[in-house]
Order: C-alpha cells, then structure tokens, then sequence
C-alpha cells in the first residue's frame, strides 16, 4: 500500500499540472506576442510621426553660402532640420513653394511662403539672417566679426541643474506606467483562469476524485501556485524582452535603473496575485456552471477596476496625498506603489507599511478563501451562500 501524500507533495503536483497545462495553450504565446507586438508600436510610433523633430525644406536664392551655414547652425541649435533645394532664381523657388516641394526660400531680406511660416522654421531663419547681416554691417564698419564674436562667446554661463535626475526619473514613471497596465492585465486574466479552473473541475466533478486523495486546501494552494506561476513566467518574459526591444529600437538604455520598474513589477504580481486569485476561487467555487461565473467574480473584478483607475490617477497625481494612502492601502498598493517606487516618490517606510499590509491581507484573504471553498467546492446545483459555504466547511485530513 502506497503512503499518503504528504500537503507540500500534493500543492506541487497540482501546480506542475496547472502550469503544464497552461503553457501548453496557444493562448499564452498569443498574447505575449500581441503584448510585445504593442510595446513595438509604442516604441516606434514617434519615428513615423510628427511627433519627433521638425523637418524643413528651404531654398536660398542668390549669392547664399554663408546664409546657408547659418541657417545650419541656427538649426542644430533649435533641435530642428533643414534642408537645402538648390534653384537658379526667385520664379522657380516660388514655383517649388506654390507646388508644396518647399516649406519656404529666402530672397534678400525678404522669407516667402504659400501660407504661413512655422514658428521653428522662423526663429532659425531669423537668427541666421540677423547673424549674416550683422557680420556684413561690422565689415562695412572696418571691425572684424571675429573679434566681435570672440568678445561675445569669451564669458559664458554654467548650466547647473537643480533636478539631474529627472529624465532619468520620468522614464523610470513611463515605464511602470506602461507595466501597471500590463500588470492589471495579468492579475485579471490570471485570477480568471483560476476561477475557471474551479469551475471547470466541479463542473465535471473531477473535484471529488482529486479530494478524494488530497485535501481541499492542496489543490486550491497548487492551482494558484501553478497559475501564479505561468504568469510571473510570462510577464517578466514581456518585461524582459520589452525592455531589449525598446534598447535595440533606441528607445531607452538598458541599464539598472531602467530594469528596476520591471522587477517591482514582478514583485507586486506576486503578491496582487495571491490576494486576487484567492478570492476568485473562493467566489467560483461556489457555483457549478460557467455561465454564472462572471456574476460571482464581479466583486473581484471591480475591485481590480478600482485599483486601475486609481493608479491612473496616480500617475496624473503624483504629489496628492491620496496617491500616498492609495499606494500603500491594500489591495491597491499592487498596482500603484510600484508607480511611486519607480519615480522614487515613495519614501522606505510607506513601502515597507505597504509590504506589510498587503502581506497581512493575503493572509486574511487565503484563510478565508480556504474555508469557503472547502464548504462549497463539492456543492452541486444552485449558487451557495457565503453563509453555507462558511458553515459546511469540508474538513478532510492531510
């Protein structure tokens, strides 16, 4: 006769289950593809927009070289491009620019356009003329322009920022931004299937075979550690290759401040998870269909809702005193303390306060969640109370 199953023995054949079985699923694949696909997009957006910086085509007539070397510092100067169209005379610049092929040309002291002149491109041809026109005067003074400028560039300022790390900072935000949403995609997907998988085994009454051999409280642990565990697996896989997609495409440096939002991340998932995944499948085991499941998940749902908002609001908040209570209540703090921790608003206690809380609530949340899904997990038919599921807990020794 084989010796029973030990607790630690049952959770981990469960979740060996759980997780083979769903990495197996096209889904999984599918939507880690879809997830890199829109963190591509979002990358490259910028570079087939006109979001980035500004481009000018510009036609200079007559005797224009030094015009032109102006106008090109003015313009490395101004973050902007132009470029030059070469034309014999004023007819045909203005031909080009009736026709679209050119933003502008300059004639004399005269900037001629179809419409209207862009204030970037005005400001670099503004400084650029000023420049030529008052090296000219100075050279019809008899004073050299050299000296001039050398006079004028001799005493410089120092530039002294007061905040150097702010861009740093900003991106930091913008990518915990961009893992909150993916964050609450995973908790609400994640905590689905484990509600699913509840329903799907009572449905079937594959549940009173398997509780047959192993207690109630095992497959519960193991479902939600097998689960968890495929999507940890898959978001720090989103992360990871994220962050080498959005490097390779030049989008940012890969380096330890900009890792650090994608293993918070992960970190939050860990514990957002088990809070959330406990109470979906205490609410699915109270029912044998999977048309009532969206009913008995709502709660939970609209709780993960709330949380998502609320980082938003956090995001466009950042020195509101709520997004402090927000980061550190939970089960919010799953989906906003990593936005404070990224920008490093959050100070080390209210992270340690938040750790604790939601570390305590987990706690609550799966002794209670246990209980009601022993008392209602082998309940076929009608929808069971929380009342009766709490009172008909099924005690089944390890």
């Amino acid at each position: 006769m084989s010796r029973p199953v030990s607790f630690r023995e049952a959770v981990t054949l469960v979740a060996r289950r759980e997780f083979g079985q769903r990495i197996r699923e096209r889904s999984f694949f599918i939507s880690l593809l879809i997830t890199l696909g829109i963190i591509a997009v979002v990358v490259l957006l910028p570079r087939f927009s006109d979001f980035g910086s500004d481009s000018y085509d510009v036609a200079l007539v007559g005797d224009s070289s030094a015009l032109e070397e102006a106008v090109s510092r003015q313009a490395s100067v101004a973050d902007v491009e132009v470029s030059f169209r070469s034309v014999s005379d004023a007819d045909e610049a203005e031909r080009a620019v009736r026709d679209g092929d050119i933003d502008a040309y300059v004639d004399g002291d005269s900037v001629v356009v179809d419409q209207s002149l862009d204030s970037s491109l005005r400001a670099v041809l503004e400084n650029a003329y000023s420049q030529v026109e008052g090296a000219r005067a100075l050279e019809s003074a008899g004073i050299d322009p050299a000296e001039v400028s050398a006079a004028l560039t001799s005493a410089t300022l120092e530039t002294v920022t007061l905040d150097p790390d702010a861009d740093e900072r900003e991106t930091r935000g913008a990518i915990a931004f961009f893992g909150t949403i993916v964050l609450f995609g995973q908790l609400i997907t994640y905590s689905m299937w484990v509600a699913m998988g509840v329903v799907e085994e009572k449905s079937s009454r594959v549940v009173e075979v398997i509780l047959a051999t192993i207690p109630a409280r095992a497959l519960l642990a193991g479902k939600i550690i097998g689960i968890g565990l495929l999507g940890l697996v898959q978001l720090a896989l989103i992360g990871g290759l994220g962050l080498v997609l959005a490097s390779a495409l030049g989008a940012l440096e890969l380096s330890g401040p900009m890792i650090t939002p994608v293993l918070t991340a992960l970190a939050w998932f860990v514990l957002g998870f088990a809070a959330y995944a406990s109470l979906s499948a205490a609410a699915a085991a109270r029912i044998s269909r999977q048309e009532d499941l969206q009913n008995v998940t709502t709660p939970v749902n609209t709780l993960m809702m709330v949380s998502y908002f609320g980082a938003f609001y956090v995001f466009l908040n950042q020195d509101s005193p709520v997004a402090g209570v927000l980061s550190i209540a939970p089960p919010f703090s799953a989906l906003i303390m990593p936005l404070r921790m990224a920008r490093g608003d959050a100070a080390g206690w209210e992270i340690a306060l938040a750790l604790a809380l939601m570390v305590a609530l987990i706690g609550v949340l799966v002794v209670l969640a246990a209980r009601i899904y022993e008392g209602a997990v082998l309940r076929m038919g009608a929808k069971v109370s929380m009342k009766d599921a709490w009172a008909a807990r099924r005690r089944v020794s390890p």
